[in-house]
């Protein structure tokens, strides 16, 4: 029987000291595997039914997610689902948004001039929420510094007040366990903590469909998407099915293998895992005298006055990110203890 590890180390060999999981996640040998079988497929003229991998992604997303695969749209982008959902607000509605938060998530929510756009710090997101509150839309990791957002503060508040709740867990699926549930909207992106390759993308929405209008509906969101080729199509899909994108389909082919190890291995054990690697490089940053943005509980690690060193660091052999100034740091499956011990003793240099 496989353990987290022996499995871990049969799917990736990173060549070097790879902390940059934040920007983007490393791929499975399966996940390339498949992508490699789809395009030599296609360019001898005997394609793989890569429609098929689109289905079998949602419905392995929806498992890791709690929810039905029905409520799951598959797209490519977070930016596009944030404007769906922007789009479907009505004229003068308050949308509640934590300051700083990625642009794809708020700035969909600006290009609406006619929409009320509030940004409170994350900490305060809850007790913002008030009568009139339309929408809360949040991540639930920050990308710049890890913290993460009290989501079930932000829950009941909403729920308190009568707002729906946008949740992006592109920094956050994958090692935090999450229940979509719980939310109105959830989008992420798997590029990342998922480990898929770019051009895959997801939204969750309630069982009624949230009052969303599928205004970029094409072919594929029909009931009967070969029947609805032509024209307009004449039955949208009944489920979140109507919210799909016209999928990349080779990175769906390594997307559908990318997420079933995921579930594989286990969202809770990926957790405890990159949490032990984060503790590990906190205690060594205070040794070195340096003081991480607060973020418990995050395999995230910010650390102000220190992305000036990021040149230096991947001259050295390790990746990490320069944000705003700050050492982004991020731990997570294929990590090891040497991997952070690695980015101590050159920070110490």
């Amino acid at each position: 029987m496989e353990t987290f590890e022996s499995l871990v180390k049969a799917e990736f060999a990173p060549k070097n000291t790879y902390l940059n999981t934040a920007s983007t996640g490393l791929l499975p040998a399966r996940t390339v595997d498949a992508m490699r079988v789809a395009v030599e497929s296609a360019a001898v003229g005997r394609p793989t039914d890569m429609f098929a991998d689109v289905e079998a992604a949602r419905a392995c997303l929806a498992r890791l997610l709690g929810v039905p695969g029905r409520r799951v749209a598959a797209g490519a982008s977070v930016a596009v689902y944030s404007g769906l959902i922007a789009a479907s607000l009505p004229e003068g509605a308050e949308v509640l948004t934590a300051e700083a938060d990625f642009a794809s998530v708020v700035n969909p929510f600006h290009m609406r001039r006619d929409l009320k756009v509030r940004a409170v710090p994350l900490e305060g997101i809850a007790e913002s929420v008030r009568a009139g509150t339309a929408l809360v839309a949040v991540s639930a990791a920050q990308s710049a510094d890890g913290r993460i957002a009290d989501l079930d503060a932000i829950r009941e508040a909403a729920r308190t007040q009568g707002a729906r709740t946008y949740i992006d867990a592109s920094q956050a699926a994958g090692w935090l366990p999450l229940d979509a549930d719980a939310y109105d909207y959830v989008a992420a992106v798997a590029f990342k903590w998922l480990v898929c390759p770019r051009g895959a993308a997801f939204l969750v929405v309630p069982e009624d469909l949230g009052g969303l209008t599928p205004f970029f509906a094409g072919w594929v969101a029909g009931e009967h998407p070969w029947d609805s080729c032509y024209g307009p199509v004449e039955e949208l899909a009944h489920s979140a099915r109507r919210f799909d994108e016209s999928p990349a389909l080779f990175s769906y082919a390594g997307t559908r293998t990318s997420l079933e190890l995921i579930e594989e291995l286990g969202v809770e054990n990926i957790r405890k895992h990159d949490l032990a690697l984060a503790e590990r490089f906190l205690t060594g940053l205070r040794t070195l005298g340096h003081a991480p943005v607060p973020a418990p509980g995050s395999p995230i690690v910010s650390v102000p006055g220190l992305g000036h060193r990021q040149a230096q660091l991947s001259r050295a052999g390790v990746e990490v990110s320069d944000r705003a100034g700050n050492l982004r740091a991020a731990f997570h499956l294929y990590n090891t203890p040497a991997d952070v011990d690695r980015l101590l003793d050159v920070l110490s240099g």
